[in-house]
């Protein structure tokens, strides 16, 4: 995503946003040096209205419009980007509160992206008010895979192939009431991690290629957990993998409220980003 500034016809290089904190003193803003950015530079700081944008020198030959739209289906350079913006958010929200940026927010200069802050400044405060004292913590739920039920007596009557065919529909529905029983298992948890946590929301499971896990994923949840009550969660994650046996849960986190966001900063013209 690029806003193109047609006023500015000369200029070389943007500012790719990671995100939005609050303002603080030049002292701490400093500390923002010692964060590589994504050209590998550090990052900088834009000040105003009270807020704070931390973004990247983004030279446009690279991640100006044209070029991000190739780019973006690049799966390597995607990768390595994503990471890079990653890594800022993820610094930045070891400070405090921080509204994530869409990948690839990209802004021609540092005017443009104040002039977002400004815009925006009532948004992006509700936000990070929101996001103060807490963090977002993810569960995900795989599926246990359970022993095959298929007896040697089921070859009787009707030969072999009928005891084919009887073996293998008693698997498919042993399959179907283990995926059942797992589907409402994952509902059972998700409702229980949103009694505790501020808010909560469940994600498209994702592909085993993905979760780096042969067992299928059923549950792929994120939470907003205030920092008082995380102690709690966590026991309470556990005791509901005790609960339900047939589920293999995995905390993780914490995460930048990359979930819980939904005022995030982006500029007028969309050129497209991963789905």
């Amino acid at each position: 995503m690029v806003d193109v500034a047609t006023d500015l016809p000369a200029a070389t290089t943007g500012a790719w946003l990671h995100g939005v904190v609050r303002d603080a003193d030049p002292a701490t803003l400093a500390t923002l040096a010692t964060i590589a950015g994504i050209d590998g530079g550090p990052v900088r700081a834009v000040s105003a209205a009270g807020l704070v944008a931390v973004v990247s020198t983004a030279p446009l030959d690279e991640y100006g419009e044209e070029p991000l739209r190739r780019n973006l289906e690049d799966l390597v350079w995607l990768e390595r980007v994503a990471r890079a913006h990653h890594a800022v958010v993820e610094a930045l929200a070891r400070r405090g509160p921080v509204v994530p940026a869409r990948l690839a927010t990209v802004h021609t200069d540092d005017g443009r992206v104040a002039g977002t802050l400004a815009a925006r400044r009532a948004e992006l405060v509700a936000a990070l008010d929101r996001l103060t004292g807490r963090g977002e913590w993810g569960v995900k739920g795989f599926l246990v895979p359970g022993a095959a039920t298929v007896t040697a007596g089921t070859a009787a009557a009707g030969g072999v192939g009928t005891a084919y065919l009887r073996r293998r529909r008693a698997q498919l529905t042993a399959r179907e009431e283990r995926q059942q029983l797992a589907s409402a298992a994952a509902d059972a948890v998700h409702s229980a991690l949103c009694e505790l946590a501020v808010v909560g929301r469940r994600h498209a499971p994702q592909d085993r290629r993905l979760s780096g896990v042969p067992a299928p994923m059923v549950l792929n949840g994120a939470y907003l957990v205030d920092v008082a009550a995380l102690p709690r969660f966590k026991e309470l994650v556990g005791s509901l993998g005790r609960r339900h046996p047939g589920l293999e849960l995995e905390l993780t986190g914490p995460w930048p409220a990359y979930s819980f966001v939904a005022d995030r900063p982006e500029p007028a013209l969309t050129v497209g980003r991963p789905g």
